[in-house]
């Protein structure tokens, strides 16, 4: 079942469009990687998916609703909680007040907003500063209390945006580590990130937005855009006979520097690593090094934003 889905979606401002014809499918249970730069309108699709900015065309629905309904936007927020880029807290009122009032707004009984406060401040590791006031926590811990605030109703569907920007390194992996413990109970997780690292570890599939929308799928399928994964061996010294035996074996061989290093194109690179490597060695080659390597997501992102650009 798709969660998420929208068509031909677009937000104008004035003259300027922000989102131009985006379409896409996030399945239910998935973990979905919104990957762009700065201003590439990753912000401006999730508030129209949230019901918070309204669309210029196209369309929009969460669990089979219509974002652009009145009657359906209600559904929808109930249904999602939001993680948003500036997490705006009460700050006089403690962690456990805080979450307790989003509670209440989403018709919780006690017993439910008591339980889920527990339960997520305890996953972030706030559950001892539960009575302390949100003003005075650093900025990793505004940012999870941010967190749990939006998981506080059980949501079907969670959205966050840049939910590690401006984290120290610690902040970030508890974040990062949170997320990959949502994922196991099956929620869906629209992420907005520009960190290339966060994406590839917790995402099942991603998307690089850049305006429109430049491609999507899984990590491995994005890497595999740019010149695809290759097997490189590196000899002692690559002699003819050597070469000669991987060309007579497997198409695609080529010396990629001084002789002594050879790479072999191939579709199933990890799989082949042994064979490549038996080859060389019955042609009477000293085997250094085999492995595979590859574009990177980095490389894929930065050749279809810069294509774009």
């Amino acid at each position: 079942m798709d969660m998420i889905e929208t068509a031909g979606l677009t937000k104008k401002f004035g003259d300027l469009t922000a989102v131009d014809g985006v379409s896409f499918k996030v399945a239910e249970g998935e973990v979905f990687g919104f990957l762009g730069p700065n201003g590439a309108g990753k912000t401006t699709t999730v508030r129209m998916l949230c019901c918070l900015l309204s669309k210029t065309s196209g369309e929009a629905h969460i669990g089979g609703y219509d974002v652009a309904k009145d009657h359906d936007s209600l559904e929808i927020r109930q249904m999602i909680g939001v993680v948003p880029d500036n997490v705006g807290l009460y700050e006089p009122l403690s962690a456990y007040k805080n979450l307790d009032i989003y509670g209440r707004l989403y018709g919780m009984t006690e017993a439910g907003r008591r339980q889920n406060i527990e339960r997520y401040l305890g996953m972030l590791g706030l559950w001892e500063k539960r009575d302390v006031a949100a003003g005075a926590f650093s900025k990793g811990m505004k940012q999870k209390l941010a967190i749990a605030r939006a998981l506080i109703h059980d949501p079907k569907v969670l959205f966050m945006d840049e939910p590690t920007a401006n984290l120290d390194p610690e902040s970030s992996k508890t974040v990062r580590d949170f997320i990959l413990d949502l994922k196991q109970e099956k929620r869906t997780i629209f992420l907005n990130t520009h960190n290339l690292d966060e994406a590839q570890r917790v995402c099942d599939r991603i998307a690089i937005l850049n305006t429109k929308l430049m491609a999507t799928g899984t990590p491995d399928e994005l890497e595999n855009m740019v010149g695809g994964k290759k097997v490189v061996v590196e000899l002692a010294q690559a002699s003819d006979a050597v070469v000669a035996a991987l060309k007579k074996k497997f198409a695609g061989v080529a010396i990629v520097s001084d002789g002594a290093k050879l790479s072999v194109a191939s579709a199933d690179p990890d799989g082949q690593v042994p064979d490549i490597v038996d080859a060389v060695v019955r042609a009477g080659g000293r085997v250094r090094f085999a492995g595979v390597e590859g574009s990177s997501l980095e490389a894929t992102y930065l050749q279809l934003v810069r294509k774009e650009g």
